[in-house]
């Protein structure tokens, strides 16, 4: 069997013994068929006509709070039975905000300390993980709490690995999440007014403690910011439509 192949038929093997045993994670969120997504729109001020094509008929539309519906497009989402579903915008030191948290091996010990930090600025978090220092797959976790956020179970996520690449890769592969790998403030509050990012990823084994807790107090207090950044952002996500189809 050419090398090329015996890598495919290894993945397939592995996906389907993951699959056939389960994971510890899963039981927290809905599986991959029982999901609903929502086209989310919530880095849009004002919903056209143009913005509900990729929703289908009954479907579900998530918008922000704020956001204006043209008249063209209420009769769009009255005809064709889209629910619309406002999500509140917080203030930005909003505490009433619950936060997806979540770590692999490398990044427990820092999630532990981040507990503390939330704490400490009021924030309520949801843990998904990993709850040792025993080794586990990053994706795993990344995956948990990037579903939480788009399916809005919780508002932010904040996922810390040994780089944070890995976990960046894998919960920006979830429609709707934005997950930004930072790592000083300055990175953080961009991440947060000019890309609007839902989920913050952290390497573990390359900022120290304080580090963290003043990029995680950054990036949870940035606002997102004015509209021209949000037409910027929703031009990443119709990129992500285009290929989701």
């Amino acid at each position: 069997m050419p090398e090329r192949e015996a890598i495919k038929q290894f993945v397939r093997d592995a996906l389907a013994e993951r699959l056939n045993a389960g994971h510890p994670l899963e039981p927290a969120l809905p599986s991959a068929s029982q999901a609903s997504f929502a086209l989310d729109e919530t880095v849009k001020h004002v919903i056209t006509e143009f913005d509900l094509r990729g929703v289908a008929d009954g479907g579900r539309l998530l918008i922000r709070e704020d956001a204006i519906i043209t008249p063209s497009a209420q009769d769009v989402i009255r005809d064709r039975r889209i629910e619309v579903e406002r999500r509140i915008k917080r203030s930005a030191s909003g505490k009433n905000r619950l936060v997806a948290i979540g770590a692999d091996h490398g990044g427990f010990e820092m999630k532990e300390k981040l507990k503390s930090l939330l704490d400490e600025l009021g924030y309520r978090y949801r843990d998904f993980g990993t709850h040792s220092a025993d080794a586990v797959d990053y994706p795993d976790v990344a995956h948990a709490v990037a579903r939480a956020v788009a399916d809005g179970v919780c508002d932010l996520g904040v996922i810390i690995d040994g780089a944070g690449i890995g976990s960046c890769i894998a919960a920006n592969k979830v429609p709707g999440v934005r997950a930004a790998l930072c790592y000083d403030e300055a990175t953080a509050r961009n991440s947060r007014e000019h890309n609007y990012a839902n989920v913050l990823t952290l390497g573990g084994r390359m900022i120290s403690a304080e580090q963290m807790r003043l990029i995680v107090k950054a990036w949870a207090e940035t606002p997102e910011g004015e509209a021209r950044h949000g037409k910027r952002v929703a031009k990443i996500m119709a990129i992500e439509r285009q290929y989701s189809k």
